[in-house]
């Protein structure tokens, strides 16, 4: 709506924010869409305080990107308020859907009924209405929930859990994939890996690591399909790095020192053990014991690396069908 000396007098004007120059500049962050439904961040693992940490480090990050976000954790084997189990999360998102839909559809009213009252005082003043602004639609049925599972790659046992949970709950919530394969969790090892001093924080720079490894296992959990699965990011982070990697799983017996035989007979010398996990699906332990059994140095968990955060909100996102806006590629 506009005159011909500029905005409608008491008509609100929105400023646009102030943008970052630059090629690389951040893209403005999407917003919540009237009535949607909570995403539930499915925590496999031992409950502990370090897990429930990382879920809300993980979904403080997935708000930032999308503010308004109704973002909650649930526990597999959760045992109360202050772990909540995932079913009991689903089972009081499905209580509490009917209520959401119709706040969601007073306040998709309300902003209908002010944008006519805003057209008739143009109107009325004699402006030119040169566009409507548009009305917000709601949802009146879908997903009481969107379920993301914590998990880099495919664990058929825990995912069947997870299945088994929403089921259990009767709250008709959308299960999304696991976070991975992605390139953003290739890169995601590659810092990690570059944290304990065993590969180049930079591929671009070139100078050289003393302690950089010249092949990398890559540990997953969930079996033969977990590893095969994990091929795919194993791929993404041997470009990066330019040494091979193979990826094992830490439950399966013998697999990572058979997978670190047949790297150092490739010709490694140095191994390093990249566990392709968030954190909380296995114990520090085993991921210890795993390193120590192919005698090598061992990378972090993937934990709260801000792309874990990202690839959660995108999983829920493509399952709403909302568009996120993609930053451009950072420069390596």
């Amino acid at each position: 709506m506009s005159s011909p000396t500029g905005p409608a007098s008491g008509l609100p004007v929105r400023m646009p924010r102030p943008r970052q120059p630059g090629r690389h500049r951040r893209p403005e962050p999407a917003a919540v869409p009237l009535g949607a439904p909570p995403l539930v961040l499915a925590v496999p693992g031992a409950p502990n305080d370090g897990a429930r940490r990382l879920a809300e480090e993980l979904l403080s990050i997935a708000r930032s990107e999308m503010p308004g976000l109704d973002a909650q954790i649930g526990f597999l084997d959760g045992d109360g308020e202050e772990f909540p189990q995932l079913e009991g999360v689903l089972a009081r998102a499905a209580q509490e859907n009917p209520e959401r839909l119709r706040l969601a559809a007073e306040a998709a009213k309300a902003l209908a009924d002010e944008a006519a009252e805003a057209i008739a005082a143009a109107e009325a003043a004699g402006e030119v209405v040169d566009e409507v602004p548009p009305v917000p639609t709601v949802p009146t049925d879908g997903p009481a929930a969107v379920v993301v599972p914590l998990l880099a790659g495919p664990d058929n046992g825990q995912l069947r859990r997870i299945r088994q949970a929403v089921m259990s709950s009767g709250s008709a919530a959308e299960l999304t994939d696991v976070l991975g394969p992605h390139p953003l969790l290739a890169e995601a090892l590659h810092v990690r890996l570059s944290e304990a001093g065993l590969a180049r924080a930079d591929r671009a720079r070139l100078f050289t690591v003393a302690t950089a490894a010249d092949g990398i296992i890559l540990a997953t959990v969930g079996g033969e399909e977990a590893a095969q699965a994990g091929g795919i990011t194993g791929m993404l982070l041997s470009a990066r790095l330019a040494v091979p990697v193979m990826a094992a799983a830490l439950d399966e017996d013998g697999a990572v020192l058979r997978v670190a035989e047949q790297l150092r007979s490739a010709g490694s010398a140095r191994l390093a053990l990249a566990p392709y996990l968030i954190g909380p699906e296995v114990s520090t332990e085993l991921i210890s014991a795993a390193a120590e059994e192919a005698d090598c140095s061992a990378a972090e968990a993937l934990g709260d690396y801000p792309a874990v955060g990202k690839l959660a909100l995108a999983k829920y996102a493509a399952a709403l069908g909302i568009t996120l806006q993609q930053a451009s590629p950072a420069m390596r």
